[in-house]
Order: C-alpha cells, then sequence, then structure tokens
C-alpha cells in the first residue's frame, strides 16, 4: 500500500500512536507523519505510506493550519495545557465583554515572536525540549517568528464563573505557531495564567478535517481511503 491517509487523530493517542496503529493494520512498515498534534489534542493528522508517500512528507511542512481552541484562563499548566500540572493563576484584568476580549485577542493577529512552550518537541543541543523539562531542568526556546492569520471568538465567559472565564476560538495560524503559547501568552497579558483546555486541528493546507477517516473505519477501508502520492501533491 502506498499514498496518504487522512485521518482524524483521537485524544490520548501520540502522533507516532497513531503512526504504529497504521502500520499494524496496513502491513507498511514505512509509515510517517506530516504535523505532530499534542496527544490532547484531536483532528487532522495527515499520514504517509509506503516510501514514495513518506519521502514526499517534506512538502507539508510550510502549509497554514487551522484549528478550534478552547482556552481556560485564571490558572496555569506546566505544559500550557490540560495534561500539565494546573495551579490557580487569577487574572488581575478581565475584560468586560466580546468587545474587549476581540480588542485583547488582536494583540496576538500578526506577525509574532513567539517563545515555544517547555514542553514541546523542538530539539536545543541535541535534546528535545520535553525530555529536558521532565527531568527537571527545563530548556526555554528562543523566540521564534511565526503569523496568526486570524483569530475568530465563537464563545465569550459565562457570567456566572468570572474567576477562570474560558474562550471558544478559530485559529488560522502558519506552520510552528503553538496555540498553547497563546493562551500562556492571553493569561500573562491578563496578569494571570492560561492554558489550552481542547484543541482540534481543523485543516492543512487546502486538507480538511472532514475529509478525514477515524482509526476504527480505517481498518476496514485504509485501501479505499489512500488517496495515491500523485493525486495528493497536485492538490498543494
Amino acid at each position: 500500500m502506498q499514498g496518504f491517509l487522512l485521518v482524524n487523530k483521537p485524544s490520548g493517542m501520540t502522533s507516532h500512536d497513531v503512526v504504529n496503529r497504521v502500520r499494524r493494520f496496513t502491513g507498511e512498515k514505512c509509515v510517517g507523519h506530516a504535523g505532530t498534534l499534542d496527544p490532547f489534542a484531536t483532528g487532522l493528522l495527515i499520514v504517509g505510506v509506503g516510501r514514495p508517500a513518506t519521502k514526499e512528507m517534506n512538502r507539508f511542512v510550510g502549509l497554514d493550519k487551522t484549528y478550534e481552541a478552547v482556552f481556560l484562563l485564571g490558572a496555569q499548566s506546566d505544559t500550557d495545557d490540560k495534561d500539565g500540572h494546573i495551579q490557580p493563576a487569577p487574572l488581575k484584568t478581565i475584560p468586560k465583554n466580546k468587545e474587549e476580549w476581540e480588542q485583547r485577542l488582536s494583540e496576538f493577529v500578526g506577525e509574532l515572536e513567539q517563545i515555544p512552550p517547555a514542553y514541546s518537541a523542538i530539539k536545543i543541543g541535541g535534546k528535545k525540549m520535553y525530555e529536558a523539562a521532565r527531568s527537571g531542568k527545563p530548556i526555554e526556546a528562543k523566540a521564534r517568528n511565526v503569523t496568526v492569520y486570524s483569530i475568530e471568538l465563537t464563545g465569550i465567559p459565562s457570567p456566572h464563573d468570572p474567576t477562570t472565564p474560558s474562550l471558544s476560538l478559530n485559529i488560522h495560524c502558519s506552520t510552528g505557531t503553538y496555540i498553547r503559547a497563546i493562551a500562556r501568552d492571553l493569561g500573562k497579558k491578563l496578569g494571570g495564567g492560561g492554558y489550552v483546555e481542547e484543541l482540534k486541528r481543523t485543516s492543512i493546507g487546502p486538507f480538511s478535517l472532514h475529509q478525514s477517516y477515524n482509526l476504527e473505519s480505517l481498518k476496514e477501508t485504509a485501501e479505499q481511503a489512500l488517496i495515491p502520492v500523485e493525486k495528493l501533491i497536485e492538490s498543494l
């Protein structure tokens, strides 16, 4: 089997777990993925099956991405997401309405210098940042240039829980952008903390989550779902 699968990654699995699952039900040893998703995150993952496909994976590296996210503010996490150690970090400033929230979010749209989370797969000095953080010796990466094209506020905080407001968002950004870092930095701007409670990747370049398959269905339909290498490349 050779080609690409558009997979809807479930929460609780690493991207490498998905690759291993695809290896098992396709019988193909040469399998890779483009664009890592954190274990807690869900959504679109492009998986290459067979060497002709994995050789082309770098074509997907620079593609823009879109996400649906829920930020929880007024608390902080050492991983900047719900899977980390969470502790209170109350906000000193809480916007009063949708317009004020949108004004705050607009500060994160455009070309940004973003510091990656301590728990990320970036290698510094030959060691992955998350490995250093787990060993108790976290490394702070240098700020990286990323672009956030738009942030749409789709759900505003409930007035019944003002101390830990949550925001529902649609975010369109360049490759290399960490949504966790946006949540963290928004919390800091408001004088407290913030982290990502939910994250779903809805597109990579021209490829949509609506075109994807869940892993259970792919056990039976992988051959039919497989997109030929030439066809997918023509879509770029």
